[in-house]
């Protein structure tokens, strides 16, 4: 048997980062390890400066998720106004930026996010893991910084409701949690995704393996490593 924490993410929008490059800012239709990563240390109050406690957070977690609702893609397109790059020269605040308006860049830009989307996340943690699924369960309902949903301007809609199960495999954790009937289309379809990590004993039948580059390694310089992601679906009878 081991301890599975369960929670559920539901808001009107919600970003997961996908690799971004030039001014398109894409999100997979899932959370991200370092998204979900990052809701558990502002929970716990980690800074994103201390490095050693996110790094130390993140090797001890492993998750799932499981698809209630996909929610539907939505595309901000907008521009912004920067100043030109120069050598030895650095803005500690937006003020500063615009402060000269003849030296003003007009950029282009456009970020991805998923519309009503809710999600079922299960988290484990390996036996000298610096807090235990029971510490993270209690800051998680009473957090010490904001949590939202990828990006700060997606916050929460509603409370999460973290639940600790014991069980024998995330299938029979996730069984125990039903999806949320007023925002889940799972019940409109035979199957729903499911998305583990490799080292997780799932108890659902492996349809494919993903590579996501999103595993924390730096947040302060904001780089990640590739991390293998089962995926198996829910039948709907189940």
């Amino acid at each position: 048997m081991k301890d599975y924490l369960l929670f559920q993410l539901y808001g009107p929008l919600a970003s997961w980062g996908d690799i971004a490059v030039g001014e398109y800012r894409p999100s997979y239709a899932h959370p991200s390890k370092s998204a979900i990563i990052g809701l558990l240390a502002a929970a716990l109050g980690i800074r994103r400066d201390e490095e050693e406690r996110q790094n130390s957070l993140a090797a001890a977690c492993s998750f799932a998720v499981r698809i209630d609702a996909m929610g539907v893609l939505m595309r901000d397109y907008h521009t912004t106004q920067v100043p030109s790059a120069k050598k030895g020269v650095s803005h500690d605040t937006r003020r500063s930026e615009l402060a000269k308006k003849e030296e003003l860049n007009t950029i282009l830009s456009s970020r991805d996010y998923r519309c009503d989307a809710v999600y079922t996340v299960a988290i484990t943690v390996v036996k000298d893991a610096p807090y235990s699924v029971e510490q993270i369960a209690a800051a998680l309902q009473k957090p010490v910084f904001t949590l939202y949903l990828g990006r700060k301007s997606c916050p929460l809609a509603m409370p999460i409701h973290p639940l600790i199960i014991k069980a024998e495999t995330l299938r029979d954790a996730l069984m125990t949690v039903p999806p949320i009937a007023e925002l889940s289309d799972i019940t409109s379809k035979t199957t729903t995704n499911v998305y583990w990590e490799t080292n997780i004993a799932s108890g659902i039948a492996l349809q494919h393996v993903i590579t996501r580059r999103d595993e924390p390694r730096s947040r302060k310089r904001w780089q990640f490593s590739d991390r293998l992601e089962n995926y198996g679906v829910f039948k709907k009878e189940e």
